[in-house]
């Protein structure tokens, strides 16, 4: 594992270039392996996440090469192969491998996926959605085996019991070569969907409706990529520097966003008294005067997304009146990350998986650890704002969600180092 030690109470200033969406790129990379030909993606993010899923595409004879943003995959000799635990349990979009490696071969055996502990996430719209299209899905000794009938898998009216991103991509990946047409309903809406469905009709598939809660599919034989694909910028990434500008900057600009992914985040900040210049692919953050507390609450997009409600409390807590209450409704129990800015000055209490937050904090360096990924983005901010060192435990985390972190926070001025946590 890896140490992050931040030396903070420096102010920010400068440019920040936003990579490819981690979330997009995570069920992109899983897709890619339905495609008869090479596939390029452009505007990849440098995150462990991707070195992962490059090597459980190995373990599947699948050849991969990254340089710079640019991420080459070449499925044509693809094998099927049961994909080893220890890597599966690295990071929970693995599971992507289930719905793409349905379609392709109308087999998959993975095991339960990993992934960052936010409290309960059950994947049983998944398997529902896979056993609509006619699919098998069972438990062996801890693995999933998904299969299809003899005669392949066919489009049915899926319904979700409860909107998900993660079954949405699974359904599309397994009902993109399915024979019929299959109507996805409480599908989720998410950017990153859309972004899915465009690389793939890209490629040759009959998608439509992508980020509105219906989704149609016309299963096609086969899919076969011709151009390059660039992923679309990443809100999450976006909004976490974003609250980092509005905390400690004097002047940050944010490059390369689409603002529209962030309409709920920026009428929060908005709200708080943060001054912004909102255009279509930049948001410049001029420096902050007193803030004042809000409430937030997560919600399935358009709404305010689960994984900025951490990255926002740093900016919370700088705030000099009011009361601050967050309520994630999407994980109730996402709340790790308090405990651990409380060692840090921060006055914040956790009540009934409520976050309340109260004004006056001075933060102090100190260690702590990230439990994931968001949770690690919160004290990293913390740290930045912080008097003193403060080091960052099991910065891994960080390191699986957020591109060329380091370099990106040295250019803003910040004084950063990662380091083998021995």
């Amino acid at each position: 594992m890896k140490k992050m030690i931040i030396n903070g109470g420096k102010t920010l200033k400068g440019d920040v270039f936003i990579g490819g969406a981690k979330n997009s790129t995570v069920a992109l990379i899983p897709a890619a392996i339905l495609s008869h030909t090479p596939v390029v993606l452009e505007s990849v993010p440098r995150i462990q996440d991707v070195d992962n899923l490059m090597s459980l595409l190995m373990d599947m004879n699948v050849t991969s090469d990254f340089e710079q943003t640019t991420l080459t995959i070449d499925p044509t000799n693809i094998e099927l192969r049961p994909l080893p635990h220890g890597k599966i349990k690295s990071l929970r979009a693995s599971y992507y491998f289930m719905g793409a490696l349905l379609g392709r071969f109308g087999r998959a055996s993975v095991a339960f996926p990993g992934g960052d502990d936010i409290g309960p996430r059950p994947i049983d719209q998944h398997f529902k959605g896979m056993e609509c299209l006619g699919a098998k899905v069972e438990n062996i000794a801890g693995e999933i085996v998904v299969s299809a009938p003899k005669e392949g898998l066919k489009g049915a009216h899926i319904t979700l019991d409860m909107t998900s991103v993660g079954a949405t991509v699974n359904i599309i990946l397994a009902a993109v070569t399915a024979t019929g047409k299959t109507v996805l309903e409480n599908a989720a809406k998410e950017p990153e969907i859309i972004d899915l469905a465009t690389f793939l009709n890209n490629m040759g598939a009959k998608i439509r409706g992508a980020g509105t809660d219906t989704i149609r599919i016309e299963g096609v034989e086969k899919l076969e990529a011709k151009n390059a694909h660039t992923i679309i910028p990443d809100r999450i990434e976006a909004g976490t520097y974003l609250s980092l500008a509005a905390c400690i900057g004097d002047g940050v600009c944010l490059h390369n966003i689409i603002s529209e992914h962030l309409d709920s985040f920026l009428a929060k900040v908005e709200a708080m008294g943060v001054n912004m210049d909102v255009n279509e692919d930049s948001i410049y953050v001029y420096p902050s005067g007193d803030l004042s507390m809000i409430q937030v609450k997560t919600m399935p997009y358009p709404g305010f997304a689960t994984d900025l409600q951490q990255p926002i409390t740093p900016l919370l807590i700088s705030a000099k009146s009011g009361e601050g209450v967050v309520i994630d409704t999407i994980y109730p129990k996402r709340v790790k990350h308090i405990r651990e800015l409380n060692k840090m000055g921060a006055k914040i209490k956790v009540e009934n998986d409520i976050i309340l937050i109260h004004p006056g904090s001075k933060l102090t360096g100190a260690e702590v650890v990230a439990d994931e990924i968001r949770a690690g983005a919160s004290l990293m901010l913390a740290g930045l704002m912080a008097d003193g060192q403060t080091v960052i435990h099991n910065a891994d985390n960080i390191l699986r969600g957020y591109d060329c972190v380091e370099e990106k926070l040295r250019l803003l001025g910040a004084d950063v180092t990662v380091y083998e946590d021995e």
